[in-house]
């Protein structure tokens, strides 16, 4: 077993035997990167504007949106919450939306998901610009992903789980790489990003169907996580010193918190002892999540900048 590494040391920490990639330390680096970025669009004469649209009471959504609104403040983004209660309707949020894509000081459109049950989510999405589409989601932006296009607004949480391995010194060219999961959010875009050119995986989608799903898990060098059950993921599914990143977040009633319950990834404690590198839950791909939406919405207000310029 490896000793594990001073934690006030620089780059990821060593946890029992696998390597933690550390979301926040990584996301700090961006934030850092982030934040110099929109000071220099400020300066220039357009601040970096996210409008965040939530709908209902959803205690989480509200935490999530929050976390979104002081990561604005942190980075020096201007920030407008538009809150409204779950009986809007269809016609009202499209009416928000519109007026969001119309307002020239607007450079990134966020509507928190999940949206009330008589809301047609995927029509929202649409609706946004592509431009203004700072989650990424907007079929355009997607189908830029699957041309092999990487330099636009990418949905975020895989662009972050993309940057961690970076950031981890993870060699993925010629890789095997097994997304687990196949989500439009997360699986999906997943697997393009780490086949496209200069990433350079050999790329396999799993999911529920999957034959043999442990044995198709053991042959990855780097396994990605994303389907949203607890401990999923066991010790005997990964082949030993294979990276694996953990996106799962799931709440699990635990009677010993004060809280009633706890945070636990897709991925069991156990695969620590044969992982060479892994990611936290928490701290580990969500920190990542939030910093490549600033990310995003300062790319929307350079290319603001960059369109007044050629006008």
């Amino acid at each position: 077993m490896r000793p594990k590494r001073d934690s006030t040391a620089p780059g990821p920490a060593v946890v029992d035997d696998a390597t933690r990639l550390d979301g926040r330390a990584c996301a700090a680096d961006l934030d850092a990167r982030t934040a110099h970025r929109a000071a220099a669009c400020t300066e220039a004469g357009v601040q970096p504007h996210l409008a965040v649209v939530i709908v209902g009471d959803d205690p989480a959504s509200h935490v999530y949106v929050a976390s979104k609104v002081r990561a604005c403040e942190r980075l020096g983004l201007r920030s407008t919450r538009i809150e409204h209660p779950a009986n809007l309707d269809q016609a009202s949020l499209e009416a928000i939306v519109d007026d969001l894509n119309a307002d020239s000081s607007v450079h990134g459109i966020l509507v928190q998901s999940p949206l009330p049950s008589h809301l047609d989510e995927e029509a929202i999405t649409d609706r946004i610009l592509p431009s203004k589409d700072v989650d990424g989601f907007h079929p355009v932006n997607l189908g830029r992903l699957v041309q092999g296009r990487t330099d636009g607004l990418l949905p975020c949480t895989p662009s972050g789980v993309m940057e961690l391995l970076r950031w981890g010194n993870v060699d993925l060219r010629g890789k095997r790489a097994v997304v687990l999961g196949r989500s439009r959010i997360v699986g999906m875009p997943m697997a393009l990003l780490l086949a496209a050119k200069g990433a350079d995986a050999t790329v396999t989608v799993a999911h529920s169907r999957t034959e043999d799903l442990a044995k198709v898990c053991a042959e990855a060098d780097v396994l990605v996580a994303a389907v949203g059950r607890p401990g999923m993921v066991q010790a005997s599914w990964v082949k030993q010193g294979a990276v694996v990143v953990d996106v799962g977040i799931n709440r699990v009633d635990d009677d010993t918190r004060e809280r009633g319950w706890r945070l636990e990834g897709d991925v069991d404690e156990a695969v620590a002892d044969v992982a060479s590198k892994m990611t936290p839950v928490p701290g580990g791909v969500g920190p990542m999540t939030i910093s490549m939406l600033m990310a995003n919405t300062v790319r929307a207000a350079e290319a603001c900048l960059t369109k007044q310029a050629t006008h």
